[in-house]
Formats: C-alpha cells, structure tokens, sequence
C-alpha cells in the first residue's frame, strides 16, 4: 500500500507543482470556473455575514445569534440544517446534495472574552459596550467557510455533480470544546474529506501538526476559619491551589521543550481574614502528540493529589476537554496550495493597508502593513509552533486539509484588541473571499476527481493505521455549556 500511496501523491505533486505559474479561467475546468464565479456573486452575503458576526461578538457556546444567523441563511439557499447537535445548542450541520462523496466545510464564529475593541488603530471601547472581540476572527471564519459551502452547492446544480456538501457549524472553537463532542457524538463519521480555514498574519496551506491538549480544572475544598482569631481551626483551599501550582512550576524543567503548561485562577477566597474553604485552579496542558499530554497530565493529577494531603483539603478533577495533534494529510495539501496559486494572495485596498500601518505605529511595531506573499508549502511538515484546535479532531475521522489566510497586520499581537479591531473593518473581508474561492475549488476538486479521494483517503490510513478514532473525552461526559444560552461579556 505504501509503494501504490507513494506513486500517486507523485502524480499529484507533478501536476501540482509543474503546471507552471497560476492558470487562467481558460485553463480551469468549467466546474471550477463556475465556483469561483459562484464565490465572485457571492460578495454581500460574504461581507454581511462578516460584519454580522463582529456585531454579535458571542463566546464561546453562548453563540445563539451567531449560529442561528448563519443556519437560517443556509436554510433559506436550501441546505437542510439540523440544530442542537452533540448537547450543544450553538452547534449545526447544513446538508445539501445526497450521497457521496460526502465534504464537509468547518465554520467556527465565537469570539473571546474581554479583548473587544471599536475598529480603529488604537485602545477603544465598542460604542455598542460588548467587550468580547473577534481576536481570532471568527467572525471572517464563518463567513468565508458558509460562502464556500454555498458556492459549491451552486456549482453542483449547475453541473449536476453527484455528492453532498455540508457546512458544520461548530462552536466554542476558543475553549477547544465543540469539535471535540461533536466528534465524540458521531457527527462526522461519514465523512469522505473535510477542509476548513483560519484567518491569520500570512497566506499558506497549513503544514505543522499544532499541540495535543488537556484542558482541566482542579477544585480544592477546605474549612473556612477566622484568618486571625483562630486560623488554626481552618485549611485552606487557596494553600493547596498555590502549592499545585509550585509543584507544576518546579515540574517545567523536566518538560519537553516542546511542552506548554498554563493557568489561571479563577475561585481563590474573597477576604483576607476569612481561611479560603474553597479555591479553584484551571490548567491547559499541552504537547507534541497525545501520549505526552497524558503523560504530563497524570504527573499534574499526582501534583494536585499532594498539595491535597499536605494541606489537609479535599479534591475534585474535571477533564473538561482534549483534543490531539492535527493529521495534515499530503496529498490534499498540495491540491489545496494549487488552488490557492489560482486564486492568489488576498488584494487588499490602500485603506486597509494604510488602517494596518496605523496600527503598527500605535504598538510600536515596524509599519509593514498587511503580508501579501503566499507561503510556498515546504516538503515536509513545519516544526511544532502555535496552540491547539479541535479541528485535529476532525483530522482523525477523516482526510482534512486547513489553510491561513492573512486578515490582519504583520507582527500584531493575536488574540488581541488589535485583531478585533482588524476583523471589524471591512478591508479584512478580502481574506475571507480568498478562503471561500480556495475552499471552493478544494470541494470542486474532491467531487470531480475520485484519485484524489482515494489517495487522500489511503495516506489518510496509513496515518491511522485503520484504527477507530478515540476521543480523549470520557463516553458520558457532556459540554460545559453555561445556563445561559445567549449573549456575551458585555
């Protein structure tokens, strides 16, 4: 099998990489054609879908405006959508077509807490008072992922292609969770390749694996007292959280370089004079590959068992998601980095690249503007670099492929005020139609040349070894969706 995978991702890296420089429409299939033309009349419902989800802005599960906005939009362009998946009110699928091959297209459209910024080139609150803020630009995400999806749902009609297309609308990308029980509920099983896209500070097909990741909390209970008159009587939570997180921190130089470990405390007493009877920590762990994060994480659970015994307190873990490291799959990354030669780096206007230069000046940064290269994609995969996504989810039920897309000024810190700032302005749209356009032809891709599929599919299980996927989340344990349903931080 691997002498038959080699020979074809040959043929396709010889296809890809020899054709020469970007190909006219003329020497685009009439399928291809058609999708980028789809993408092309697509341009308002790109722009408004943007600028939409930046007005809502919603967290993580708590995105009702945002999902409903983008599932009723495909409703109506005549995609069957169910609601509600995986225990997850904010999550979705929108189905078009019948039969296979079955491609789906990931949308994501949360924001994060705290960061959000009225869209101009220095520190300055929403007019409308919401404080959470595209910073990873989510809100370009779901947009440039749902034009995809309907430009080629419009391109199988008018070509009569066989298959289904389907948009997933998956939810609290920003806390690693909706993917990861969406996968765990079955939702992608029948898939035959899946794509997705992430707005970004350079143009490029996605070529390293990210970090494997546990996402956790540990509770400690104690007995509150009184700090002074007689302490004596109390154990305190807060005393076996600060002592856990010494053990961590002494932990760090045993590490794998590659290793990342965070925390934040989120409970940790509320008066000085009174012994903490309750304090909570919350952990990211993160790794290479899977098998590190476990074991990093057992070492942690020992860690936490410790600081229980030595303060007298008592302990409570919970696992509340986990993802791997992403599968990149060769042979579509390279159809995937053809397609987006054709379709080139996104044109960005002179206001949005002088808005960036501002920006720059007010960080202090090197006024650039905004990268307009594309980033060749190299032979082999890029070291480990970034955080995790639970698109790696995905990547282990089916062929995926990710592209990047610059939205954003170079060098900008992400996850930033700045970035919200970025993806509130309209110049920012011009990379989500650069996704829609590259997704587009990847689908078109996949529905018209079944080589492709197999290949994809054959490097996909000599990665896997035919094995089931496996979530890292316990069979029984449901999403940590809040109480409330709707809303955001402001």
């Amino acid at each position: 099998m691997t002498q038959r995978l080699g020979v074809r991702i040959a043929l396709i890296s010889s296809f890809v990489f020899l054709c020469g420089g970007p190909l006219v429409a003329q020497d685009l299939s009439l399928e291809k054609q058609t999708a980028l033309e789809m993408v092309d009349g697509l341009s308002s419902e790109i722009h408004l879908m943007s600028m939409r989800l930046w007005d809502y802005s919603e967290i993580a599960l708590l995105e009702a405006q945002s999902a409903e906005f983008l599932a009723a939009l495909l409703e109506e362009e005549g995609f069957k959508v169910e609601r509600g998946l995986a225990d997850m009110p904010t999550a979705f699928v929108a189905s078009w077509g019948s039969g296979h091959p079955i491609i789906g297209v990931l949308a994501e459209y949360d924001a994060l807490p705290g960061i959000g910024n009225a869209p101009v080139p220095h520190r300055a609150p929403r007019e409308d008072e919401i404080t959470a803020g595209q910073g990873c630009g989510h809100n370009l995400f779901g947009a440039g992922s749902v034009g995809a999806a309907i430009a080629i749902k419009r391109t199988m009609e008018r070509h009569g292609l066989e298959g289904t297309v389907r948009l997933y609308g998956t939810p609290a990308e920003e806390t690693v969770v909706g993917k990861v029980y969406m996968a765990k509920a079955g939702v992608f099983d029948d898939l035959d390749a899946a794509f997705e896209w992430h707005p970004s500070l350079e143009t490029g097909v996605r070529n390293q694996p990210g970090r494997a990741l546990n996402n956790f909390t540990v509770e400690f209970f104690g007995q509150a007292a009184h700090g002074a008159g007689d302490p004596w009587n109390g154990r305190s939570a807060l005393d076996a959280v600060e002592l856990m997180n010494y053990g961590v921190n002494l932990m760090r130089e045993h590490i794998r370089p590659e290793a990342r470990i965070h925390y934040v405390i989120p409970a940790a007493g509320d008066a000085p004079n009174v012994v903490p009877e309750y304090a909570k920590v919350w952990y990211y762990v993160r790794e290479a590959d899977r098998e590190k994060v476990q074991e990093y994480y057992d070492w942690i659970l020992k860690i936490a068992e410790g600081a229980a015994m030595a303060t007298r307190t008592t302990h409570e873990v919970s696992l509340i998601t986990g993802v791997h490291e992403t599968l990149l799959n060769r042979p579509l990354q390279e159809v995937m980095q053809r397609n987006l030669g054709i379709v080139g780096a996104p044109p960005f206007s002179d206001e949005y690249q002088e808005f960036a230069r501002e920006l720059q000046r007010s960080l202090e940064l090197e006024e650039t503007g905004l990268d307009t290269e594309i980033q060749p994609l190299a032979d082999e995969p890029e070291p480990v670099s970034g955080g995790s996504t639970d698109v790696a989810e995905v990547s282990y039920i089916a062929p995926t492929v990710g592209l990047r897309v610059t939205t954003a000024a170079a060098d900008i810190p992400w996850h930033s005020w700045a970035v919200a700032a970025s993806h509130g302005r309209e110049g920012s749209i011009a990379g989500a139609t650069v996704a829609a356009k590259v997704m587009a032809l990847t689908g078109i891709d996949l529905l018209t040349d079944p080589a492709l599929l197999q290949a994809a599919n054959e490097f996909f299980l000599e990665q896997t070894g035919g094995a089931p996927y496996v979530s890292p989340v316990p069979a029984e344990q449901k999403p940590p969706v809040p109480e409330q349903t709707s809303g955001n931080d402001s």
